[in-house]
């Protein structure tokens, strides 16, 4: 398998996360924004990632393609067979990937706008080190505008996160006592927030000032590492991405 990407795409988590507990190997394909995503759709049809090829088949979206994982590796299983825990499931990663989503997005806007070393780290890795250091460079009290305007997202945002360690306070997973297709939805856009390890040296620990950074969310983002651990989405190798190359399993 070969999963085309942006690595710091929430979506493309999800994916790689479901694989990680599937255990499935495949090797990874960086693409470029704007000439990479024109090639991706010249190949598949598509011009937004995650991407899953498979044999001759592409598959686009990242619940299409976790429903499709599922269906060829049933084991673990991330998705209830009861209708109604698999209903609620459902629910909750719909709810994961567009409403969090956005708020997650909106926040890591106004993180990038205020931390320059944030706003060059999330450029992708072949960018050239003279414009990362440009991007960098950017005054954040020029995009203050932009920080205006994401406010309301932003209260949103800690109102769900707070709502969300009231369930994680009760019961290990969101759905119950194993993980699901809702848990990596979450923890994907977890991912935006504050970066795992798995993100790389330059981002590590970094994110989202407010949130990242505050003692009261540390218990949400100890058990987003604590869920990755257990899928066994590690730290396998210290280089970075750079065109294709296959991810070793532990």
């Amino acid at each position: 398998m070969q999963l085309y990407q942006f690595r710091h795409s929430s979506f493309c988590e999800k994916v790689r996360l479901v694989l990680a507990a599937k255990a499935i190997s495949y090797s990874v394909v960086e693409v470029l924004p704007g000439i990479g995503q024109w090639e991706l759709f010249q190949q598949t049809g598509q011009r937004q990632v995650p991407v899953l090829q498979t044999g001759n088949e592409w598959i686009a979206d990242s619940t299409a393609i976790a429903l499709h994982l599922e269906a060829v590796e049933p084991e673990p299983a991330l998705l209830p067979k009861e209708p109604l825990l698999r209903a609620q499931v459902l629910l909750f990663e719909d709810w994961a990937d567009t409403a969090l989503a956005s708020a997650a997005r909106f926040a890591l806007v106004q993180g990038a706008v205020d931390d320059p070393a944030l706003r060059s780290a999330l450029l992708p890795e072949k960018t050239p080190d003279a414009l990362k250091n440009l991007v960098g460079l950017v005054p954040s009290n020029w995009m203050n505008g932009v920080g205006l305007l994401l406010q309301p997202e932003r209260q949103g945002l800690l109102a769900c996160l707070e709502q969300l360690m009231v369930i994680l306070n009760a019961q290990p997973y969101l759905l119950g006592d194993e993980p699901s297709l809702a848990d990596i939805a979450v923890a994907a856009q977890l991912y935006l927030l504050r970066f795992p390890a798995v993100a790389g040296v330059q981002l590590a620990s970094r994110g989202v000032m407010g949130i990242a950074d505050q003692a009261n969310f540390e218990p949400l983002f100890i058990w987003r590492d604590e869920l990755y651990r257990r899928l066994g989405r590690v730290i396998t190798n210290t280089k970075p991405f750079s065109g294709s190359e296959t991810i070793p399993l532990d």
